[in-house]
């Protein structure tokens, strides 16, 4: 087993006991916010409790990280990257209907529709090199402890460094704490500000393969969703670079997590049977790691902000990993969230409202992804069928799949979608029931 005693974390920037900024967590909403925050020319320290690069799941980028990815000026290294191009995104049904492609290009002609499948790992390290080339301080040898508090103001943190073995702990002054600790959520759990969502119990089971099928020219980088029969759970299909593909399977946790079903192993070799088109793909593959699963994973903060803090991606909510918003939400939010602590230290006004007054806007956007993730889970309910029926709704399917949700108008799709969606489901119990007395 390794030990924060094995890893060699390298030299590490020596410390300042204030900043007007602290991170906590690494990932690509703490990186973007400590990017947008020193290149206006405020002190940032940014923490992290990991070695990088570091591995991560969560490799597809949906086309509308382009702005801020620009914004923080990584678009030419990413061009320059050997990440697979990600032109399209494809559907399969009841384990082997095969829609055609969606190209996100034939929408809209634009650089921004061709997008990335990421190793987290060299993506992340990307994000930091970038924030410290703007002038953060970074280092990857810290473990947050406690967030240091004054009434209900935000000061500082407590943090115990790997590479300061003698000394118990630090504690370090801000003006701002930004918490972008992921789904350890750090302040979430510690105020229990925790709302779990009743409707998206769902858990994970995924690894990787190497070897896996893959489809020729511009369709070699696409993200396939494949349900299974029964559309009981779903696969992501996700290439990477060096011939090797993620690969996971959701479901509900009574159902994926049931114990009577076997192991892990056996749990996910049961969803592929019931999976043909996935099971043509990993034939003659080879899997290259380990299983991991994640659990009940579907939340949302009650509070996104407070005097001198505010969260950010991950730590301040998660959907659901269907729709490959967790990157795109996560840059989002740490690009609002900089922009109003610029904001507020250039007003003088560090409040909760100030610090937070985004999360309106943000959270209509959540909201648009989260109604397209529950249609996907309604039994009974076709997306092809509903566009048959309404076709003047593809352009909104359209902008909430490239994460075009922030404009006005794009929800109105659901004012159709949603009766349908209830009609289906009820439709689906009644047989369900009918099936079960004979």
């Amino acid at each position: 087993m390794i030990t924060t005693a094995d890893i060699d974390y390298g030299p590490q920037p020596e410390l300042k006991d204030q900043y007007d900024v602290i991170v906590m967590g690494a990932g690509p909403g703490g990186s973007v916010a400590a990017s947008i925050i020193a290149e206006a020319g405020y002190s940032v320290l940014l923490l992290d409790r990991s070695e990088f690069p570091r591995f991560h799941v969560g490799e597809s980028l949906i086309p509308e990280t382009y702005w801020t990815l620009k914004r923080i000026g990584l678009l030419d290294e990413l061009k320059k990257s050997n990440f697979p191009r990600k032109h399209s995104v494809q559907f399969v049904s009841e384990g082997h209907k095969e829609s055609a492609p969606f190209y996100f290009e034939d929408y809209n002609p634009h650089e921004c529709s061709v997008t990335w499948q990421v190793e987290r790992g060299t993506f992340d390290k990307m994000l930091t090199d970038q924030a410290v080339k703007k002038g953060t301080v970074f280092r990857s040898d810290a473990s947050v402890t406690e967030v240091l508090f004054d009434g209900d103001q935000a000061t500082g943190v407590k943090a115990k460094l790997a590479t300061e073995s003698d000394v118990p702990h630090r504690e370090i002054s801000s003006r701002v704490v930004v918490d972008s600790t992921g789904q350890s959520a750090f302040l979430v759990n510690r105020l229990g500000l925790k709302d779990t969502d009743p409707c998206l119990k769902k858990g994970s089971i995924w690894t990787y393969y190497k070897g896996a099928l893959r489809d020729s020219g511009r369709d070699a980088g696409a993200t396939i969703i494949l349900q299974t029969e029964g559309k009981k759970s779903w696969f992501w299909y996700i290439p990477l670079s060096d011939d090797v593909v993620s690969i996971g399977c959701t479901g509900d946790m009574q159902y994926l997590f049931d114990k009577s079903r076997g192991t892990t192993e056996e749990v996910f070799a049961q969803e592929v049977e019931r999976c043909p088109a996935l099971k043509r793909r990993i034939m003659n593959a080879e899997q290259c790691e380990k299983f991991f699963v994640t659990k009940d994973y579907s939340y949302k903060a009650t509070c996104p902000a407070g005097p001198g803090w505010v969260l950010v991606g991950d730590a301040g909510g998660f959907i659901d990993p269907c729709y490959s918003t967790g990157v795109f939400l996560a840059l989002k939010s740490g690009e609002f969230a900089a922009d109003a602590i610029v904001g507020g230290f250039r007003n003088d006004d560090l409040s909760a409202e100030q610090l937070g007054g985004w999360r309106e806007t943000y959270n209509r956007g959540v909201e648009n992804f989260r109604r397209l993730v529950y249609a996907f889970y309604t039994p009974g309910f076709s997306f092809g069928e509903f566009l048959k029926k309404y076709p003047q709704y593809k352009s909104n399917m359209v902008d909430i799949l490239i994460g075009d949700v922030f404009k006005d108008g794009v929800d109105e799709i659901f004012k159709e979608m949603e009766p349908m969606m209830r009609e289906r489901s009820e439709a689906h119990q009644m047989a369900k029931k009918s099936t079960s007395s004979m």
